[in-house]
């Protein structure tokens, strides 16, 4: 993954009156953190950064441009209004040209499993290393024509080349099942329904 520029501003004003001035001027509140420095008080453009999270995903790379130098940074948590929907914050962390880092990747599953099967897909993402220039989008499991009975567990995914695993190998990520007949279902609605009082 390329890295995204982006213009970043010193903050010298803190506290939630700043914070909402900053939100007014276009502009969201971000911390820069890592690497044992003291943290950086920023403001980034909002309708550019939520861009960027829209395009490539909250794992991009981000090259900040900041008092004349850059910094490379990775998204770490985007605070977003619970009503509102629009980013109130967020926590940058400092990475360095060949740093490895752990992220939290979706899972994508492709294909359709076999006829009269249900798949039940159980972790949505998981959680890799890579190098913090070279990080995964997402990664993709193939379902295509698997039958009934299939379990396909974080171990099984195929990480592309520089990428390893980090949530526990046997963790269920997908299982495929058959599914319930017409008959089943009617079975299970009947024992639903409450018996006749014959009293």
């Amino acid at each position: 993954m390329s890295e995204v520029r982006l213009a970043a501003e010193s903050r010298t004003e803190f506290g939630k009156g700043a914070a909402r001035r900053t939100r007014r001027s276009g502009k969201i509140p971000a911390v820069l953190y890592g690497h044992g420095s003291d943290p950086k008080h920023l403001a980034l453009p909002a309708l550019e950064f939520a861009r960027v999270v829209r395009e490539h995903g909250t794992n991009a790379v981000l090259s900040l441009e900041l008092n004349g130098g850059s910094e490379l940074a990775l998204t770490k948590t985007v605070t977003t209004h619970p009503i509102k929907n629009y980013i109130e914050h967020v926590d940058l962390l400092l990475v360095q040209r060949g740093e490895k880092v752990t992220i939290d990747v979706p899972v994508v599953l492709v294909g359709d499993a076999a006829p009269a099967t249900l798949v039940t897909q159980e972790l949505s993402t998981i959680q890799v290393e890579a190098d913090a220039l070279n990080l995964p989008e997402h990664v993709e499991v193939q379902i295509a024509g698997v039958e009934a009975g299939t379990q396909i567990h974080a171990s099984d995914v195929v990480l592309p080349a520089g990428t390893s695993l980090v949530t526990d190998g046997d963790a269920l990520v997908a299982a495929v099942n058959a599914a319930p007949t017409a008959a089943q279902l009617d079975g299970a609605e009947a024992e639903a329904e409450p018996a006749d009082d014959e009293s």
